[in-house]
């Protein structure tokens, strides 16, 4: 590279890096017009102000900004109002509790006072809470923090500068040995695409989906597990108002990305459209190597990358449902699909693509495990002949044995608790199968998120289906080979499967057996089978037009037809009128500055995976005593998952029980090291019964370490080592050969 050409190079990204800096939005404050907070009472005047009177109104919390997910850190708060009495108060709320208060005075008219929050909290809101006497007038309320809100613009300045960095060394490794043009083609198209489809999360705000409130929720949770010290995260410790919520039932590992960016202060907006566009890379690049292992066509390789990543499926999961388990879990069906393949019928030597597949999904969504479950079983049973001539039953063995140890980490814990934990599960099957059967036309129609119950295979897909039937009717001379006859297999599989998310689908008969019920109402959705159809349908299309002879002549026009098709995908995702970032020139935020701390979507925690009856309003952050007069608690500390209380009890047999959840794993011990028994207190809280000496003891309470959960740690982690390793000498013999 040219002396000329380096510091151009470096000119424009010391400009590029600029501009971002501009953008940053960190600092600014929030501001909330009376009008944008959420009130109970009163009315909107003329100037955008919440006015509030004796007529219309009642005493208490009458408004509130939005919940916020904030840092810690010093913050100050701003409040513009006229108000006729003293006795109204602002307060600062986090998690339903409330954290401070400050009284306004009539006279002043302005309220400001800085606060600092000692910790990361989920829930903050700024709320006025009303004396129901007088007439007050909120005018503005506004938050300003001493550094920043969050970091996302040096995060993107630092992605961008680390871009930059791996281009030059590419550049420079490419002049010494140069790289091939079809890798890097491939490379900038997998790249792209990734973009492109993530290119509708390039929104000033969040979108809001149905879960997104949860998945946002286990992006906190385990960012705060993290910084408990727990190697896995068993337990959200900041959850349900510091009672803790048990984290190890729902797949979590891909979620490490997102809490490690909360780590840094990155916004949780910004660390989930990082995973989105991270699932976006993962599902072009899964779709990539898939087709790439069976197939030479250069033409079905990209075709296939571009269908999957474009699936409508995986945009109504995304931006509709706002399911990031089974939209991770998406990611990973084409290395399932075609890890199959290769262990009955391919290249037996390739089974590890099953075990990526497969340990993919395991670690995104749950019940998608069970649909690869039903895929593979029925898949051995079709080809069991072949299987069992060829030996290749030693092949599915490696694969499972090989999943299940690099995955024992998450499934023992989950197993546990399962079985073992009184968890409220019964709120999981809450869905009527039937009633949420689709509609067949909806098939051949492009995505429409507006409609929250639309799914939809797309015309391309609906056209790998035509391709399918067209090479088996008019490709019937040719001679069939091993791959054809899985690719029938996944055909049929994908219309059964199809065929099962409609409402022609006998499940409403079904239902009245006491055991299909059972599994249905489990399913909840008829919709998730769309997923493995879509996939089986895509894999059948590319295929078969790469070998179809009847179809050779039209092989370019099929292609870009597709990609065509296709893409209109992103016309129908959602969109904002609005197209100026602010909403009017006097605004201090840009539109959806607060919903990059999840402003109007807030954090949710079901009560599935809670133990057994537990309600929000039964929670608590202080200690209970059996009595007051007999038990005195002088000081309760909690961090994470740790707590100590110090105490004294003047009677034997009396208790106290903490404000945390009894979920198994929690030990406790007194001041001398002495284990002590941890029973179930009311509302499933952690109760310690009391010595009554009148002495002064001190309770500490921690989670873990698990015996269990450690041993099968230990397995994983040596298990992936020795893949590695395996996987080294396989690379170094492959070399020698060559």
């Amino acid at each position: 590279m040219k002396t000329k050409t380096k510091i151009i190079y470096l000119i424009s990204i010391c400009c590029i890096t600029f501009f971002l800096w501009l953008g940053n939005e960190g600092d600014n404050p929030l501001t909330y017009r009376g009008s944008k907070l959420r009130y109970s009472a009163g009315l909107i005047d003329s100037n955008s102000s919440l006015v509030v009177r004796e007529a219309v109104a009642r005493s208490g919390i009458v408004a509130s900004t939005p919940e916020l997910v904030m840092n810690r850190g010093t913050y100050t708060v701003d409040l513009l109002y006229q108000t006729d009495e003293d006795g109204n108060v602002i307060e600062l709320w986090e998690q339903g509790n409330k954290i401070a208060g400050w009284d306004l005075e009539k006279d002043k008219g302005e309220f400001s006072m800085e606060f600092t929050l000692a910790k990361d909290v989920e829930q903050f809101a700024i709320k006025l809470n009303y004396t129901g006497s007088g007439a007050l007038t909120i005018q503005e309320v506004s938050l300003t923090p001493r550094t920043l809100f969050y970091t996302d613009t040096y995060f993107m300045i630092l992605v961008f500068l680390a871009c930059c960095l791996v281009l030059y060394l590419l550049y420079q490794r490419h002049l010494q040995k140069p790289i091939a043009q079809e890798k890097l083609v491939d490379a900038c198209i997998i790249l792209g695409v990734a973009l492109l489809a993530t290119s509708s999360m390039f929104l000033t705000y969040l979108f809001n989906g149905d879960d997104l409130c949860y998945h946002l929720a286990r992006i906190e949770g385990v960012k705060d597990g993290i910084l408990d010290g727990q190697v896995p995260v068993i337990i959200m410790p900041e959850a349900l108002q510091g009672n803790g919520y048990l984290n190890a039932m729902y797949p979590y590992l891909f979620l490490y990305i997102g809490a490690f960016l909360r780590i840094g202060r990155v916004s949780i907006g910004l660390s989930y459209k990082v995973l989105i566009f991270l699932a976006n890379l993962g599902s072009a690049l899964c779709a990539y190597y898939a087709a790439k292992s069976v197939t030479k066509s250069r033409r079905a390789i990209i075709l296939a990358v571009v269908l999957y990543t474009f699936m409508p499926y995986r945009f109504t999961n995304i931006f509709s449902r706002g399911d990031l388990g089974e939209t991770l879990a998406l990611t990973f069906w084409p290395l399932v699909v075609v890890g199959m393949y290769h262990i009955l019928l391919g290249d037996r030597k390739k089974w590890h693509y099953l075990v990526i597949g497969f340990s993919g999904i395991l670690q995104s969504h749950i019940l998608s495990v069970m649909f690869v479950m039903g895929f593979c079983i029925v898949a051995c049973l079709v080809f069991i002949v072949d299987v069992w001539k060829e030996k290749r039953y030693i092949e599915i063995g490696k694969a499972a044995g090989i999943s299940v140890l690099l995955n024992l980490w998450f499934i023992v814990p989950f197993l546990y608790y399962y079985f073992t934990e009184e968890l409220g599960t019964e709120v999981l099957r809450w869905s009527g199968y039937f009633e949420q059967s689709i509609n067949p036309s909806n098939f051949a129609q492009t995505l429409n998120i507006y409609n929250k119950q639309y799914f939809s295979l797309g015309l391309p897909l609906l056209g790998c289906i035509g391709i399918g039937i067209i090479y088996l009717v008019c490709d019937r001379k040719k001679e069939k080979t091993k791959l054809d006859s899985y690719l029938v297999f996944l055909l049929v599989m994908g219309v059964v499967l199809a065929y099962m998310t409609t409402g022609y689908f006998p499940s409403l008969e079904m239902s009245k057996n006491e055991f299909l019920n059972s599994i249905m109402t489990m399913l909840q959705f008829p919709w998730r089978f769309l997923g493995p159809a879509c996939t089986c349908f895509l894999f059948v299309g590319v295929f078969w037009l790469a070998k179809s002879d009847i179809l050779k002549p039209y092989r370019n026009l099929i292609f870009a037809l597709f990609i065509g098709l296709n893409l209109l995908t992103l016309q129908t995702v959602p969109t904002d009128n609005i197209h100026m970032p602010y909403d009017d020139v006097l605004a201090t935020a840009s539109k959806g500055h607060d919903s990059k701390m999840a402003a109007n979507i807030g954090i949710f925690y079901p009560h599935e995976w809670r133990l057994e009856g537990v309600l929000d309003e039964q929670l608590t952050t202080s200690v209970i005593v059996s009595d007051l007069n007999y038990v005195t608690v002088l000081d309760y500390k909690k961090e994470g998952t740790k707590s100590w209380t110090t105490y004294i009890s003047h009677e034997e047999g009396a208790f106290l029980e903490l404000p945390m959840l009894n979920y198994a794993g929690y030990r406790a011990y007194d001041e001398n090291g002495k284990r002590l028994e941890i029973e179930e207190g009311k509302y499933q809280r952690m109760r310690i019964t009391l010595p009554g000496d009148g002495i002064e003891h001190t309770v500490y309470v921690r989670f873990g370490p698990v015996p269990g959960f450690v041993a099968a740690d230990i397995i994983s982690a040596l298990t992936l080592v020795g893949v590695g390793y395996w996987y080294r000498r396989q690379k170094k013999s492959m070399a020698i050969s060559v």
